[in-house]
């Protein structure tokens, strides 16, 4: 199954903040934003944040998921829906990671991706 390209209802630094908003109504903490591009990277943006419990990480993610519906993306994978201690929305140039705070630490996906430089989300 190859990773084909759909055109962007929104360009990915639009989708990265629509995701990034979408998380933060549903009290999602310490959210990053890191820029791929350039890098050989799976997207150009990641999304990550976490939430202190298995009902709010699956709220974020739906949350996440409906408002980039609303915008005309749709999700080309998602997986973790059902563990709910690290749910993946693939959206092609944006891919979001929901952690479980506890899983989150236990992967380190920042330190991962540690060459890719932070994006401001604009938020505040």
């Amino acid at each position: 199954m190859s990773r084909a390209r759909r055109e962007p209802v929104l360009p990915p630094t639009a989708l990265l903040r629509v995701a990034a908003e979408a998380a933060a109504s549903k009290k999602a903490v310490d959210m990053v934003g890191l820029d791929l591009t350039g890098l050989d990277g799976v997207a150009d943006y990641f999304l990550i944040c976490s939430g202190s419990s298995e009902p709010q990480v699956k709220a974020i993610a739906e949350e996440v998921e409906d408002k980039l519906r609303e915008r005309g993306a749709r999700a080309w994978h998602v997986e973790g829906r059902e563990g709910r201690r690290w749910v993946l929305l693939d959206f092609v140039d944006v891919v979001v990671h929901v952690f479980h705070e506890k899983t989150r630490e236990y992967y380190l996906l920042e330190r991962l991706w540690g060459d890719a430089r932070r994006v401001d989300l604009g938020l505040e």
